[in-house]
């Protein structure tokens, strides 16, 4: 690890690269501590630790919602304007047919961008209407060009963040939007450990010790299912042209256990944070039976047990549906067939393209099972321990270590560059 660590430090590019990484993130989080005028942040803090819900809003804003910073929203709107492109892809041929060619891709990134303006927009709207009424206090006496004021910034403050977010990328040392994620949830651990230094009791010990082998045990897990792949056999077909003979190779095609990454939780939270926050705004409303069920909703919704399985059944389907979306059988059997490799014992064509999404469906099984663990993680920890408020996060150990080992592989990547061009 040192000796990585002396190359790294060596490389002036890379060494500059990941000191310019840093100087972001650093202006990042002093973005995320800039609070918006005229707000209770004392008021606001306690409604984001009594709500569970608002709790994993602020876990993707790098805590930048309980303190009603410019940065709130985080990068939530780029995240969703992405998610919509490439849903758009499988509904529209023409932007399936855009995500093959390297310009259409860029011309998709534009869109994105500019997608990312209104989204923010909605999102800050919709955040500031939720919070005025989620508690008293909060917000008081907000004036017209008050909450446009409000949306504006918040809105420039996503943008800012999306364009930080593609400088980091730029450098080829780690995604920059995964970075910015990663960088807010490691902020939150100085104020947890704090936190748990202030509160110890020795009869704590048994309950802390039990936390950090689960959290490892979690991280391991994490490592396992992020780097495991099944190898498919390939053979390639011994070409002759002329006097000499081409191909005759044998390699392997990877499936990975978990193709779809962190997406699916990210789904599973937008979709189950929709009827809740639509409830937050109808509870006030004059129709009593439209208040009787918002009111319904937040307490269904606030039940433990209905929202851990919910939750699960969500991440768990949305694991197999953007696994689908990714990763196309058809075309990849259909380019084997063109290169003249097959896969041994299975026919070319439509045998290996049934014989590819019958395996990804297997060994998906296991990852999507995995990530739905991870993800109601914390609620079976609260069940057996009877503790409210978890340092432990099955959904934030899962990105801050999957964003570790990408990063990793990339800057490895950039040294193993450097070797070749030394050669």
């Amino acid at each position: 690890m040192f000796d990585k660590i002396e190359q790294i430090w060596k490389a002036r590019d890379l060494r500059n690269s990941l000191l310019f990484v840093l100087g972001m993130l650093a202006i990042f989080r002093l973005a995320a501590h800039i609070p918006i005028p005229g707000v209770n942040e004392l008021a606001l803090k306690n409604l984001f630790a009594s709500n569970q819900i608002l709790g994993l809003m602020n876990l993707f804003s790098g805590g930048g919602m309980e303190t009603f910073s410019i940065v709130m929203m985080g990068v939530a709107p780029y995240i969703t304007s992405s998610i919509i492109f490439q849903l758009l892809g499988m509904i529209i041929p023409a932007v399936e047919e855009m995500q093959k060619e390297e310009a259409g891709r860029q011309k998709i990134n534009m869109w994105t961008r500019y997608a990312t303006v209104p989204l923010a927009a909605l999102q800050a709207y919709g955040m500031i209407t939720l919070l005025q009424r989620g508690a008293a206090g909060i917000l008081n006496n907000v004036t017209p060009f008050d909450y446009i004021a409000m949306i504006i910034t918040i809105t420039a403050g996503s943008i800012f963040l999306m364009w930080i977010g593609e400088l980091i990328s730029e450098k080829k040392v780690g995604n920059g939007i995964s970075l910015i994620i990663f960088a807010g949830i490691v902020s939150r651990l100085p104020k947890i450990i704090q936190q748990v230094a202030v509160s110890f009791d020795q009869t704590q010990l048994y309950l802390l010790i039990g936390f950090a082998v689960i959290a490892l045990i979690t991280v391991v897990g994490v490592v396992i299912i992020n780097e495991g792949q099944r190898n498919i056999p390939v053979q390639y077909a011994r070409q002759i042209r002329g006097n000499r003979s081409y191909g005759g190779t044998s390699t392997h095609l990877p499936l990975r256990v978990n193709m779809a990454g962190v997406i699916p939780i990210i789904f599973a939270i937008s979709v189950v944070l929709f009827p809740s926050m639509l409830a937050q705004f109808l509870v006030h409303a004059r129709t009593a039976w439209i208040a009787n069920l918002a009111n319904g909703t937040i307490s269904l919704f606030n039940n433990q047990l209905f929202y851990g399985v919910t939750y699960f059944i969500l991440v768990f389907a949305f694991t197999y549906f953007y696994t689908e979306v990714i990763f196309h059988p058809a075309q990849i059997a259909e380019n084997l067939q063109k290169q003249g490799g097959f896969i041994p014992g299975i026919r070319p064509g439509k045998a290996t393209s049934d014989y590819l999404a019958y395996t990804t469906h297997k060994i998906i099984f296991v990852g999507a099972l995995f990530l739905g663990i991870i993800a109601i993680l914390p609620l079976i920890v609260r069940y057996f321990s009877g503790i409210q408020s978890l340092a432990i996060g099955g959904t934030s150990l899962l990105i801050v270590v999957s964003v570790v080992i990408e990063t990793v592989k990339q800057i490895e990547s950039q040294l193993t560059m450097r070797e070749y061009d030394g050669l």
